[in-house]
């Protein structure tokens, strides 16, 4: 495998001031197979206006909502003994906030048109009036301090609007945690207790939006945040070391802040009990080294991080970026199958050439068989229903690797339960 330049593994997240630049601020079942356009797992299809809402226990203040179990979830299945496995693809997006640019709309359609379900990691200061700073204490920064600005109200209402109907449409709502604080005085420096400060702060600010917002017109999120919540990916991926005590003992499933993981198969960290969905290094075009899946790392290699660089270029960077996304998509599609997982932010960066590229790369992928673009939350319930013995059979194969053979003398011995399988354990 080819080396990793050092700014492949930049940070998942932007500077202030490369955020502050873009406006950054401001029933369905895993078995079905097929290729086109809404064969991925939890196919959405139709319209994405909001739902009609069902019934409601509301919670707290009413910002939130009990409303029983997600609309458009896949149903996990086990393997078959020799079965080939899925190719499963996670489009995740950071911050998720809904501004003037509509980016959060445009891809709610983009994984509607073809089946996705994507997670959206939601900033919970996003969901905090500037009025209101007051009530966010950041470990280690004065009271109200942010790197990232606050939304304005009127996009603080629009992204309400659509964490709500993404709910409904079968995606995930993740965190993104607040302040986005990185480098020297960052989330690299907190404590396991300083974590779950933040992390309850961004639950609060999500679950009682409508006390802190006085907005009446809107509906609740129709779900319960304490239950939804089962994973996040921090700011500039800094900081999991801590992070992870944390998430275990609020029973998270998994965590997405690792970078520049290899294209194989997940397994679990802290003691078995996390599963670990790192940033993945992947082939970048026309280079030697690879870099991390993620708009943010292809914008610093192309541009040196300069959100706004040579316009002559942005042609030849957006069909770079996209070629970099569907040659991981292959390499791990043609070999070992491993989960892929390409990280974004709603930004405009370089002319929104990283959009474009990720739109057109999802319409690539989403016509190969056998691809189930989904949460990680759906590929937590998928790994966590399949045969350990299985899994742990999978991860010994490496990037770009095949099995020898085919799938079914690869993985039959092992699923039908014969001397060779173990009960290995799929934690790393």
């Amino acid at each position: 495998m080819s080396g990793v330049s050092r700014r492949s593994l930049l940070a998942g997240g932007a500077s202030a001031a490369v955020l502050g630049a873009l406006g950054m601020y401001a029933g369905r079942e895993w078995a079905a197979t097929g290729s086109g356009s809404g064969h991925g797992a939890g196919a959405i299809g139709g319209a994405v206006s909001t739902p009609s809402a069902p019934p409601v226990k509301l919670i707290g203040d009413g910002s939130t909502a009990d409303t029983g179990a997600q609309p458009k979830q896949p149903k996990p299945e086990r393997l078959k003994a020799g079965e080939r496995p899925p190719q499963f693809v996670v489009f995740s997006w950071d911050g998720a906030g809904e501004l003037s640019n509509g980016l959060f709309s445009r891809f709610r359609k983009v994984a509607a048109d073809h089946g996705a379900s994507m997670t959206f990691f939601l900033s919970g200061i996003y969901t905090l009036p500037e009025s209101k700073k007051g009530l966010y204490a950041p470990p280690q920064h004065p009271v109200g301090a942010s790197a990232i600005g606050y939304l304005s109200d009127r996009h603080i209402h629009a992204t309400l609007r659509e964490v709500r109907s993404a709910w409904l449409e079968g995606h995930e709502i993740g965190t993104h945690f607040n302040g986005h604080f990185c480098g020297a005085d960052g989330v690299g420096r907190w404590s396991p207790a300083e974590w779950r400060s933040e992390i309850d702060q961004a639950k609060r600010f999500v679950t009682q939006w409508k006390t802190n917002t006085g907005f009446t017109d809107l509906e609740p999120l129709p779900f319960d945040y304490e239950k939804e919540l089962i994973g996040g990916r921090t700011p500039c991926l800094e900081g999991q070391a801590n992070l992870l005590p944390t998430a275990a003992e609020l029973g998270w499933k998994y965590d997405a802040s690792s970078p520049g993981g290899l294209q194989i198969w997940p397994g679990k960290v802290q003691g078995g009990r996390i599963w670990d969905f790192p940033l993945q290094s992947i082939p970048f075009p026309g280079h030697s080294f690879q870099v991390l899946s993620m708009d943010y790392n292809m914008m610093a290699n192309q541009s040196d991080a300069n959100p706004l660089g040579d316009r002559s270029m942005y042609e030849a960077w957006r069909v770079q970026a996209r070629d970099s996304y569907l040659a991981g998509f292959r390499r791990a599609y043609e070999t070992n199958r491993a989960p892929f997982f390409i990280g974004n932010h709603f930004e405009r960066w370089n002319g929104g050439i990283y959009m474009d590229a990720v739109e057109e790369a999802i319409g690539q992928i989403a016509q190969h068989d056998d691809v189930r673009l989904v949460s990680f939350r759906q590929l937590v319930e998928w790994l966590e229903a399949q045969d350990p013995a299985v899994l742990a059979k999978l991860r010994t194969l490496s990037p770009g690797q095949a099995p020898a053979g085919d799938w079914a003398d690869f993985l039959g011995p092992v699923a039908s339960g014969s001397p060779s399988a173990s009960s290995g354990s799929v934690a790393s």
